[in-house]
Formats: structure tokens, sequence, C-alpha cells
């Protein structure tokens, strides 16, 4: 699309827009991490109260992944299709259904593994609602952002989110409630409220985003045509299409490295999500509901790290290009150097002398890890293009099918070890996160940002 420019447009400040969009997918990015990372801090009462196993947990875990990952793809292809506005409000309205639905289970006696499964399909029915999230963020950010900002915006989408799962530890601990003590001896702890409050957040974002997203810029009226003249400069805005070039992604080995670094990327880093609370009260004895501060901020530091890290990489990438004039080593200078210190903090940890030591190298690696994620993202619109949902959904599709593989497979490690080999059974999956993260190293050295699926001519 052309934009005529008037003497008097050439003059006229650009509106600021575009950063209130960010600023909704900002709160959006926060709500997913609310409402995934809840679960990881009340598990230890769902395991006693359904009794189950660590591969029950694994599984639990896994299946909120397991559909995350299979529905990426479709989730960008809708929003590609039909607009990242409308795709946005469906999902979050069924991602925010089902997380109130999991605070609704109840365990049954003579019925527990009754529980067990259905907390198994509500998980995965949660997962495909925010299989899409990020991927029609991406697309939106295709429509509303420069070529220059993309990097930034993606850093800090990705910073709110870690930001949010960073305190969501210290935000649950605190809304738990202490209750009788139990005939066991042990103390009731009520849980099921939090899934409900956090589940009718996702409702008030989707009536702001009803009420004031636009899928483009010209259709919104606050934007006016410097800001205008400024989103479209460089880029050409092709019209929601179904014709995605299936052949053409699936055979591009240079989409392919991306998709395997992502995923190498989340194997290790959904440990921090899912299994670092109960790492830290089996082997150090920290309790959430005795200390609720120090457990919060024992568990939440490493998305906090990460946090600071998305939005530092995303501005750094794109601060690198402005210099350089280099896209591809501006982009792929992130991935090698953050993963590759990534994978030695992994192997520090083990080493750790007490639990601060340890929370900390965890935190560095999640910090390192997350250097990448900015330049990750962006890589998707440099070469997705009009296609940039689909190839985001791509590239998020195989990332947490890593992350599901690591979350099952921590499960089923510590229950292959007896009670007193349980140290072991830890340094078995760490030492797992760090020789994969090597892996990324390699993906990201040959990947090619520059390297465009569908020119859009």
């Amino acid at each position: 699309m052309n934009i005529e420019v008037s003497p008097a447009t050439a003059l006229q400040k650009p509106t600021s827009v575009r950063y209130r969009v960010l600023g909704l997918a900002c709160a959006l990015s926060m709500i997913t991490y609310l409402d995934r990372a809840c679960i990881a801090q009340v598990i230890d009462f769902i395991q006693k109260d359904f009794q189950l196993t660590n591969r029950d947990i694994g599984w639990i875990m896994g299946a909120f992944l397991l559909a995350y990952s299979v529905f990426e793809i479709p989730s960008g292809w809708l929003g590609d299709v039909f607009g990242p506005r409308k795709t946005l409000i469906r999902i979050v309205l069924w991602w925010s259904f089902f997380t109130v639905l999991t605070g609704l289970i109840f365990p049954i006696d003579g019925w527990l593994r009754f529980g067990f499964w259905l907390l198994v399909v509500v998980r995965f029915c949660f997962g495909i609602g925010e299989a899409g999230a990020y991927p029609n963020i991406a697309r939106t950010f295709h429509n509303w952002f420069p070529f220059i900002e993309r990097g930034f915006a993606q850093g800090a989408v990705w910073m709110s989110g870690r930001f949010m799962g960073g305190v969501t530890p210290y935000l649950v601990n605190s809304m738990l409630i202490a209750g009788a003590m139990a005939a066991d001896g042990t103390q009731t702890v009520y849980w099921r409220h939090t899934f409900w409050m956090f589940g009718c957040l996702g409702v008030a974002w989707c009536v702001v985003c009803w009420w004031w997203l636009k899928d483009r810029p010209e259709q919104n009226p606050s934007v006016n045509a410097a800001e205008l003249k400024l989103i479209e400069a460089g880029k050409v805005i092709a019209d929601h299409h179904s014709g995605v070039p299936w052949k053409r992604l699936v055979t591009s080995g240079n989409l392919w490295l991306l998709c395997i670094a992502y995923f190498c990327s989340s194997y290790g880093w959904y440990f921090n999500m899912f299994w670092l609370p109960k790492y830290l009260k089996e082997v150090y004895g920290v309790d959430k509901v005795a200390e609720p501060f120090r457990a919060g901020v024992l568990t939440g530091s490493p998305l906090l790290f990460g946090a600071v890290a998305c939005v530092a990489g995303g501005f750094l990438t794109d601060y690198l290009i402005r210099r350089t004039g280099n896209r591809k080593w501006g982009r792929r200078i992130f991935g090698v150097v953050g993963k590759g210190i990534c994978g030695l903090c992994y192997i520090a940890s083990m080493f750790a002398p007490n639990v601060y030591w340890f929370v900390f190298a965890i935190a560095m690696a999640a910090f390192w890890n997350d250097m990448t994620m900015g330049a990750a993202w962006a890589s998707c619109l440099d070469i997705g293009r009009k296609y940039s949902g689909v190839v985001s959904g791509c590239m998020n599709t195989i990332g947490n099918l890593g992350g599901t593989t690591a979350t099952i497979l921590t499960g089923q490690i510590l229950d292959s070890f007896a009670d007193d080999q349980r140290a072991v059974a830890w340094r078995v999956n760490i030492s797992s996160f760090a020789a994969v993260y090597f892996v990324a190293v390699f993906c990201w050295l040959f990947f090619d940002s520059t390297k465009v699926l569908v020119h859009e001519d």
C-alpha cells in the first residue's frame, strides 16, 4: 500500500498508538504466564489430594504443553486469515474458562484416577487456548510496528510474561489459605480460588480488546498519517489470506534451524516454570506455606531475571542492526552467546553450595536464555513477513514440544530412582538441560534471518 505524504504530514509528529497496542499485548502476555504458572505453586497440594506420582504430575504439566505445541500453527493460521483481534478474543475466553475449571475439580473417594485424567483433559484444553497467544501477538506486531522496532516490541512482550511468571509464586503463596489440621496430621491448604480469580482477568482483557484493538493501524482513527507512514516504511501490507505456502515452510532448512533452536530453548526452561518449586522443597526444604515470601522470591527469581533479559535482548538486537546494518548477525549473535552461557550456568548449578547459589545459577541461565527471545521472535517476522503468524506458530510448536518432552521426562526420571537417590535423579535432569542448550548454539550459528520465505511482491 502506497502512502501519499503531504508537506503538512511530513512535518507532523507521529502519534504513539502502536505503543498502546504494545501495552495491551504486554498485559495479555502477563495473563498467560499468570494462568500457566499458577498450577506449579499448588501442585504439591494437588498431588496430595489426588494421590499422584511424579509421573502423573509430569503428564498433567505436559498435557498443557502438548496442546500448546500442537495448536500453535492452527492458531497462527487463524490469525493470518481472520485477523489477530477476533482470534485473540476467542482463544483468551476459551483458556480463561478452563483456568477457572481447573479449580473446580475435586477428588472423589474411589475415583481418584478419574480426577487425575480430568485434570489432564482440562489442562490440555487450557493449552489449546494459550497456544494462539504469541503467534497472534506476532501477527499484530507485523501490522503495527516498523521493522526496526520489532525486536524491542517482542522483547517487551516476553519481559512482561516472564515478569509475571516471576511474581506469580509470591502472589499465589500469599493467596493460599491455611485451614485446619487433617486427620493424617498435615495442614489443609485452600488453593482453588486462585484459579477462579485469575480466570476472570482474561475475560476483562477481552472486553478491552473488543472495545479498542484494531487489526491494522489505518483502522484506528487515533493513528495520524505520520505514524502510519512510519509503520509502513520499508514494507508492503498484504491482505489477509488463506494460501499459506506450506511446502515452502516445511522444506525450509533455515526455518527448521530456528525451530530446533527454540526446541532446545524450551527444553530446560520449563524446569523453572513447573518443577523448580518441587525441587526447592525436596532438596532445600523451602516451604511455601510457612515462608511464602522467601519461597516466592526463590521460585520467581529465574523468571524475573529473564524478564530483564527479554527487554534488554530485544532492544540490543534492534540497536545492533541499526548500527551495523547486518541483520544476520544482529539476530544470530544473541542465540550463539546466550544459549552457550545458559548451558554453562546449568552445569554450575549442580555445584552450588546452598540454595541461594543454586537459584542464582539457575536465574543466570534463565537470563542468558531469554536474551535470545527478542531475536528469535523478531526473526519469525523477518523471514515470515505476511505469514509471520504461521511461522511464529511453527517455531513455538516445535519449541514447546521440547518443553513437553522435558516436563514429562523429568517426572519419569524422578520416579525411576529410589527416594534416597533423588539428588542423583535431579542431577540427571539438569545435566540433560545443559546438553540440549549446547545443541541450540549450533543451530543459531547457521540460522540466517535474511532468508525470507516468501517475498511480498
